[in-house]
């Protein structure tokens, strides 16, 4: 059952309002922002594996229940055929693949993709070290803000819980565009008191990635 991807979530004309908000914010503030919208963190093959060999065990037991036969050789083909047809199943089924995998396992990967994307794009870069990049992980249905050092030292804590859940609160409601242009204009008050823009100052990042 497919699943909206990366290059559909937003319509062109909402990209364009989210470049925007951005280019809005970075007028005032010299940290760079970078809303990155992902398919998914990674692929989780372990769960499609551990998945589809318990359902298979299950299925084969079964059908050689059905039909009195506790032969190995009755078995094997049968676990095999379900093992294929599981497998194939929970690849295609995001819905089922992610009640597979542990919640806590779901966080680690996403918060290790935000890491490794704020490195990939250079948001470490910064002159002086304001990169934020907001991730927005599809499959895992999760939000995450990743600042670099100079902001999460003047951001009170707790700041970047609360974007996080206006995010993905706008997210279901269907109002993702808009979430995220609110989220963006108040990273943009945070960091205009104590980051903000320098003359020389230039656009080192994109205003929009989408994986």
């Amino acid at each position: 059952m497919p699943e909206t991807t990366a290059s559909t979530f937003f319509s062109e004309e909402e990209r364009r309002r989210i470049e925007q908000a951005v280019r809005q914010v970075e007028e005032r503030t010299s940290g760079e922002i970078v809303p990155l919208i992902v398919d998914a963190s990674y692929d989780y093959p372990r769960a499609e594996l551990i998945g589809a060999g318990c359902f298979s065990l299950a299925s084969a037991l079964f059908a050689c229940w059905l039909i009195a036969s506790e032969s190995i050789w009755i078995f094997l083909p049968f676990w095999a055929a379900f093992f294929a047809a599981f497998w194939l199943l929970i690849r295609r089924v995001p819905a089922l693949k992610r009640r597979l995998i542990p919640p806590a396992e779901i966080d680690a990967e996403v918060e290790e993709k935000a890491l490794v994307s704020f490195l990939q794009y250079g948001l470490h870069q910064t002159r002086d070290r304001t990169g934020v990049l907001i991730l927005i992980s599809l499959f895992e249905r999760r939000v995450h803000i990743l600042a670099d050092k100079g902001i999460n030292e003047k951001v009170p804590p707790g700041t970047w819980d609360e974007l996080v859940h206006s995010i993905t609160a706008g997210i279901r409601g269907g109002t993702a565009c808009q979430a995220l242009c609110d989220a963006i204009h108040r990273c943009g008050e945070l960091l205009e008191k104590d980051f903000p823009r320098r003359e020389d100052d230039a656009d080192e990042l994109p205003n929009l990635i989408v994986e």
